[in-house]
């Protein structure tokens, strides 16, 4: 029979329970008799043993823990084995293994190490966030208040430093728990105390939106509901999902061209940028009973595993070539697409038309309806380019349009082929006219001259200079 004991932070913390269990009990085992509430054992003058020789003979936690527990569970094997932790049962990662293994143990819980730095720290919050400073960078939802127990040596504190200036910022102010001592501190002092133990405990309070220095996708969120409500912002309060859908398109593209520019700086102003139009589009569905927020970010992280078989499923992937092949079948299966017509009408129709034909064209390609390289394509080129010639010979401008259409059509499917991204070539190339037109006026303005006099040679024997410049 095994009984685990959370003997608490200080000697009172020892409830009678526990005492009439230690004094009954055929062996006592303690995690270690060095921490203060291990006091309250030794005070009952019973024979125990500590687990604290354990610690020189491993090299990680992980086995640290399982030895542990395999000590105490054989112990209990033949006697009446107490096993004592500081803290509270929860608390400790012996104790969850042990009940694991032994799902029949006796628990007397006491008091955790993380609820006693809270009342001593008088913080409250009925969704406050207790977590080992040993798992806080794997942490998946960082909600406040939080204590942060187990913050034993300057290294871990260190660490624990680093992510709370990366969630809350390093100036943000912190509680630090000793024993039953209490000292604010900011985030980046953290690491710089004089001494750390078992009960060493860092509390964050919950921290007001305005006086936040970090912020996360929640906070951006509750923004825009308080921009929403009827005293909010006269502009973000009337827009609908219609008005500011141009927005997106706005922002992609300025987020395009900050990727272009190789400025993080830019990037990531303009990254925030895109997340803004997403959330507020969700804020305004949820508002209509639509979805909301996590039920769009639910549905891309079941898109992301579904789609990614060959990484948490049973598909191969061996290069980038085949994982993208696995990622389309996985796509059209859960689009529905069962024909290849299905694929080519799913093209968005918001895609800058460029995009869009080189898209339409590769998904109907896959159907084997396609030219055979881009040598036959090219003369699919020629054979529009005197269709459209023809046409505005004729003079009929909705022809005119139709085969300029076909024409265009035609480059890109030839620029596909050739392994081109049309879009981004076509991109390139306006940017290369603007420099060089640019330069072009320039060396017209350096010679005294009005550009708009220049005869049609003129101004090409300038844009040849210019050109040859680069």
């Amino acid at each position: 029979m095994i009984t685990i004991i959370g003997l608490g932070v200080v000697e009172e913390h020892l409830t009678l329970g526990a005492k009439r269990a230690i004094l009954s009990a055929e062996r006592v085992i303690l995690r270690t008799d060095k921490t203060r509430s291990a006091e309250s054992v030794k005070a009952l003058n019973v024979a125990y043993e500590t687990l604290d020789t354990q610690f020189a003979r491993v090299r990680s936690f992980t086995a640290l823990h399982k030895k542990m527990c395999k000590a105490v569970v054989d112990a209990g094997k033949t006697q009446n084995v107490v096993y004592c932790v500081d803290g509270s049962v929860a608390e400790d990662r012996t104790a969850q293994l042990i009940l694991q293994r032994k799902r029949n143990c006796a628990v007397i819980s006491g008091v955790g190490k993380a609820q006693y730095a809270m009342e001593l720290t008088h913080t409250s919050g009925t969704s406050a966030a207790f977590v080992s400073a040993y798992d806080l960078a794997d942490t998946q939802y960082f909600t406040l208040p939080m204590a942060i127990y187990d913050l034993d040596d300057e290294f871990l504190a260190g660490d624990v430093k680093l992510t709370l200036a990366d969630k809350i910022g390093e100036d943000s102010q912190i509680l630090l728990v000793s024993g039953d001592k209490v000292k604010k501190i900011k985030v980046y002092e953290l690491d710089r105390q004089k001494s750390y133990d078992y009960s060493t405990t860092v509390v964050v309070k919950d921290i007001p939106l305005l006086e936040k220095k970090r912020f996360d996708v929640n906070d951006l969120k509750q923004i825009l509901i308080r921009l929403r409500q009827p005293d909010g912002c006269p502009w973000d309060k009337v827009q609908t999902p219609q008005s500011i859908r141009m927005n997106m398109v706005e922002e992609a593209y300025e987020l395009v061209d900050a990727i272009d520019s190789g400025d993080p700086e830019k990037i990531r102003e303009e990254t925030g940028d895109v997340l803004l139009q997403a959330v507020f589009h969700a804020v305004m569905q949820e508002e209509r009973g639509g979805f909301n927020l996590t039920d769009s970010l639910s549905e891309l992280c079941e898109k992301l595993i579904h789609r990614h078989t060959h990484i948490f499923g049973k598909d191969k992937a061996t290069d980038e070539a085949s994982a993208l092949s696995v990622w389309e079948k996985n796509k059209q299966k859960e689009k529905g697409q069962d024909t290849y017509s299905k694929a080519v009408n799913d093209v968005p129709s918001a895609f800058p038309a460029c995009m869009r034909a080189q898209k339409v064209q590769k998904r109907a390609g896959k159907s084997g309806f396609d030219f055979k390289d881009a040598k036959e394509a090219s003369l699919k080129i020629y054979e529009e380019l005197k269709e459209w010639e023809h046409a505005c010979e004729q003079g009929v401008q909705a022809h005119v349009q139709e085969e300029l259409g076909d024409l265009l059509f035609s480059v890109v499917n030839a620029g596909r082929l050739s392994g081109v991204d049309c879009e981004l070539a076509l991109k390139e190339s306006v940017q290369k006219f603007i420099r060089r037109f640019t330069r072009t006026e320039a060396l017209v303005l350096a010679d005294g001259k009005d550009i708009t006099a220049l005869s049609a040679e003129e101004l090409d024997e300038y844009y040849q200079r210019a050109k040859k410049e680069g």
